[in-house]
């Protein structure tokens, strides 16, 4: 299992215009491969949240120049993490890094992403989402799955 720690900071925020805000921590490139994953994502003693996580460099945006990115979407959580330290725990990794030819192709593949985290914290930490979250995933986030930092 890989383990990145680290400060939350502010990010372009395009995934909360996309409906998707994310906790973003800066990462090197040796420290974690690219791709998509289902984390778990302790935001102090004893808090932890389920989250679909991206790692890499935002292609659809800024092609293979962008800096390294770790975004973190959790699941049933609202809470402001500006300036936070977080530890998020990589568990399975859904796919890898691509870039869409739209927004539009990137906001349905984030809908399929979010469903399988909400999916599979349901089988294996039921207590981290609620059944909001994964009967309203695949139609898009809403109040009850969003979160921002």
């Amino acid at each position: 299992m890989t383990v990145i720690e680290g400060i939350v900071e502010h990010g372009d925020q395009r995934g909360r215009l996309l409906g998707f805000p994310t906790a973003n921590i800066t990462v090197s490139d040796e420290e974690v491969s690219d791709g998509v994953w289902v984390a778990l994502v302790r935001l102090g003693p004893g808090r932890w949240a389920a989250a679909a996580v991206s790692v890499g460099r935002r292609r659809t945006f800024y092609g293979e120049t962008g800096p390294k990115l770790l975004e973190a979407h959790l699941l049933d959580h609202n809470e402001d993490l500006y300036g936070q330290e977080i530890r998020v725990e990589l568990q399975v990794k859904l796919r890898p890094q691509q870039a869409f030819p739209d927004v539009q192709s990137l906001t349905e593949q984030l809908h399929h992403d979010v469903q399988q985290a909400c999916d599979w914290a349901a089988s294996h930490y039921p207590g981290l989402v609620s059944a909001a979250s994964t009967e309203t995933s695949a139609t898009g986030p809403t109040s009850s799955n969003m979160s921002y930092a």
